[in-house]
């Protein structure tokens, strides 16, 4: 992409080498497009190396998606639970609290420690934080996945785009080696 901002370099080549992410095309990556929760649910899914997963759970997951095993095999291990009414907006742009909520419930189920946690009180959103991502926010924010964007904001309502997926993804790919080695 032609103004592709330099900090994203290294974390768009890290999740294309692991092949976690792609182009939207042969030549272009979209780092200011936002993610979609079904594109998140299918990244981890493939970092398990698409394991067998029953049928779908979710009232708007249609069979034979690109997403369908994924979101299956996410909400048997309890890595999502969706919008609590059966749906769980596989379209719908994730934010960046729920990206860590994921994240957070899938290091769980990867026997990662989520044990950390960060004060969050330096920035001043940190109140929009929904009471059931804060912890999982404060998770994220101390394993330095989740980082603010800039003069003390840290947008936990905002969508994350393919530029911060991409970095979260590469932070925490970087965690999950930290953690296997640990275990060795």
């Amino acid at each position: 992409d032609v103004g592709i901002p330099d900090w994203v370099v290294p974390y768009v080549t890290g999740v294309y080498a692991r092949g976690l992410m792609v182009g939207t095309s042969a030549t272009t990556f979209e780092p200011d497009s936002t993610t979609s929760r079904g594109m998140i649910v299918k990244i981890l899914y493939n970092l398990e190396d698409q394991p067998e997963a029953g049928g779908t759970y979710f009232s708007d997951v249609p069979l034979n998606q690109f997403y369908t095993e994924a979101a299956a095999w996410a909400a048997e291990n309890g890595i999502v639970a969706g919008y609590g009414d059966g749906r769980f907006g596989p379209d719908d742009p994730v934010t960046r609290e729920q990206i860590v909520m994921i994240l957070m419930r899938y290091a769980a189920y990867r026997g990662i420690d989520v044990a950390s946690r960060a004060d969050l009180y330096a920035f001043t959103d940190f109140s929009l934080v929904s009471a059931d991502a804060m912890d999982a926010t404060s998770w994220a924010y101390a394993e330095g996945l989740l980082n603010g964007k800039g003069n003390g904001i840290l947008d936990p309502k905002g969508q994350a785009t393919r530029a911060e997926v991409a970095a979260i993804l590469s932070r925490f790919c970087q965690l999950c080696e930290d953690g296997d080695e640990q275990d060795e």
